[in-house]
């Protein structure tokens, strides 16, 4: 299990590099011993199985050896070649997997190429901590639809801008840091057209790394002409949001931040189209402006910690998955 727990922790490490591919890590063992190890670090970039193999000095260890790996050896040619492949090509004596790939082009087929050449196989290993790990990837492959998370910050007294939704500083500077991560996590940050003309936001990441940009999305017809020449993706008004959010999964956005106003919010909210809320309280108050969306009935608490003074509370609806 030990094994296993470090594949996935090298996993993580991509996180914000390899989308819309799953994060995965590798470890190859022999004789108890860990003599190789790797994870996909990038898009387009050779997968977890080829950098553990790699990493490996003495390849003729690998017909004694157990490979722990995140999720199941792809069996098809894409950017790079078929792990499944490589791992036969070396004989790797066994291999363990975390989770089965629901990608249409592997889906149990790395699997089956594996045990048609003579290896030894288990999954299952860890299974859901496999699939908290890539919970926006098992999303869009089984839903069609991306991983949704809805952000918005809030005063004390619960309002989120002022009077008239003038913006109003709500959170400490040291949890925009956070807020910036957040969005490098993610493919794509969604707002409505409201908050595109009143906030004037750059919809970029500033504070964590500008090497990770998210596609902006725009719902409704702003009167800032600027967005469209950023890259901005802008819908009109009164398309469905379910086929919005399909159409967006079908070209390649694998999980969206949401960080529109409170109409925004409450239209994701009411079509039970989120999977994570996570709300950021200041240390101050408002009196007076436009309310916070409303939570929704039937959450989880998951998480909740404090910056400084901001009080950051992560929900999660039920099932995260289906």
């Amino acid at each position: 299990m030990m094994y296993m727990k470090r594949a996935l922790e090298l996993a993580a490490l991509g996180r914000e590099w390899v989308s819309p591919n799953p994060m995965v890590g590798c470890v190859i063992v022999h004789n108890d011993k860990i003599i190789g190890e790797g994870f996909h670090r990038k898009y387009g970039q050779p997968h977890a199985e080829v950098n553990a193999v790699d990493s490996v000095e003495d390849k003729s260890l690998l017909s004694e050896s157990t490979v722990y790996v995140t999720l199941e050896p792809c069996a098809h040619f894409g950017k790079t070649p078929p792990c499944a492949e490589l791992l036969i090509k070396h004989k790797v004596k066994k291999v363990v997997v975390c989770n089965l790939d629901p990608f249409p082009q592997v889906a149990g087929k790395g699997i089956t190429m594996l045990k048609n050449a003579g290896i030894d196989v288990e999954v299952g290993l860890l299974q859901e901590e496999g699939e908290e790990l890539n919970k926006r990837f098992f999303k869009r492959h089984r839903t069609g639809l991306p991983y949704v998370i809805l952000k918005w910050a809030e005063s004390k007294d619960g309002f989120i801008s002022a009077e008239g939704g003038k913006p109003i500083k709500i959170s400490h500077p040291i949890t925009d840091i956070q807020v910036h991560r957040w969005r490098a996590e993610e493919d794509a940050i969604l707002i409505g057209k409201n908050t595109a003309d009143l906030d004037n936001p750059q919809l970029n990441v500033r504070y964590w790394t500008e090497d990770k940009q998210p596609k902006p999305i725009i719902l409704g017809q702003p009167t800032r002409q600027d967005l469209r020449a950023k890259g901005a993706k802008i819908f009109p008004n009164g398309k469905n949001l379910t086929e919005i959010l399909r159409q967006l999964a079908q070209d390649g956005i694998q999980s969206i931040l949401v960080e529109g106003g409170t109409k925004i919010h409450t239209s994701f909210i009411e079509e039970g189209l989120f999977d994570e809320i996570r709300v950021i309280q200041g240390d101050i108050e408002i009196l007076n402006g436009v309310k916070a969306p409303q939570l929704p009935d039937g959450l989880i608490l998951t998480d909740h910690h404090t910056y400084r003074n901001d009080h950051i509370k992560v929900y999660r609806s039920i099932p995260t998955l289906s």
